[in-house]
């Protein structure tokens, strides 16, 4: 299969892209910054380079593909805009990248009970109201002639394919806290997220080019952790001091307001069962302080 992903630079896009290449399939990933074409080539991928903003790019590299992934971006909509109306009328797969910051509460890292499911959703907040638009105009396409489907990442730990690459959340406390020798984390750190290993990811997503109806959202977790359960794992495997609660406006100096507020204060608690029952996925890692503890420090 001829593959175009976006985001093949990165810390999704690019194991998603390393995975598929070892599969055999042709692979051809966009990039912003020519100085990865190299890694790229190391993991037998195809460089494009570009942004989503070059709309000719897309609509030429979609058109050519049998199948399109999109992990640069879970908010450009003018991208999967174009993406959509280049696969039109194909049936061809166009898996979309999300995030479950969707559900976040912005707690300031209090505790929540609730746990939300593929069929309940809540109403967005304003602050993610364009991201779940975005979502909606992918599974509408469905109705358009695309095998569309919405994969909904929760919080991502593991190391990824491309050099230098690192996810969301976890690497930004490990950084704050060797910058500052404290591991904190936000308010008293009773907020939970679920979470799934990155090789976890790659996998749902190659059964998602295989087996996905179209028209159909995804989370994709495989436990979930208290991030002051996370924060004591992290001050051990750094021998460090802490964890340490952090106020949020503190929190924000340091992260900005999105990720202190959403993707580091808030509980982002979700349960799939389409990934196993639709996809028949069965991840291979469960639990995210024991990575912390014997596989995050390198």
């Amino acid at each position: 299969m001829n593959i175009f992903i976006t985001g093949a630079g990165g810390f999704i896009g690019g194991s998603i892209a390393a995975g598929l290449a070892r599969d055999g399939h042709r692979v051809r990933g966009l990039i912003r910054r020519a100085e990865q074409a190299d890694d790229l080539k190391h993991l037998n991928i195809e460089p494009v380079i570009g942004s989503l903003d070059d709309t000719d790019l897309l609509v030429t590299e979609a058109r050519a593909a049998d199948a399109v992934i999109n992990a640069a971006s879970s908010d450009h909509r003018a991208a999967v805009e174009t993406l959509i109306g280049a696969l039109e009328g194909t049936n061809k797969p166009f898996l979309h990248t999300s995030g479950s910051s969707i559900v976040g509460d912005a707690s300031g890292g209090e505790a929540s009970d609730k746990i939300y499911s593929e069929d309940d959703l809540p109403a967005p907040t304003p602050d993610k109201a364009p991201r779940v638009a975005i979502d909606t105009l992918v599974l509408d396409a469905a109705k358009r002639g695309v095998r569309s489907a919405v994969l909904c990442n929760t919080l991502i730990y593991g190391h990824g394919a491309v050099p230098n690459a690192t996810s969301v959340q976890l690497p930004r406390l490990e950084r704050q806290a060797k910058k500052s020798g404290i591991v904190r984390h936000v308010g008293r750190g009773l907020n939970i997220w679920s979470n799934v290993h990155i090789d976890d990811v790659v996998d749902i997503y190659r059964l998602a080019l295989e087996k996905s109806p179209a028209g159909t959202f995804y989370f994709v977790e495989s436990g979930e952790a208290q991030f002051r359960d996370m924060t004591t794992a992290m001050a051990r495997a750094l021998d460090l001091r802490g964890p340490e609660d952090w106020p949020l406006e503190e929190a924000i100096e340091e992260w900005g307001y999105e990720m202190a507020s959403y993707g580091l204060g808030s509980n982002s608690r979700v349960r799939s069962k389409r990934t196993r029952e639709v996809l028949g996925w069965q991840p291979k890692r469960t639990s995210v302080i024991e990575w912390i503890e014997k596989d995050m420090v390198r």
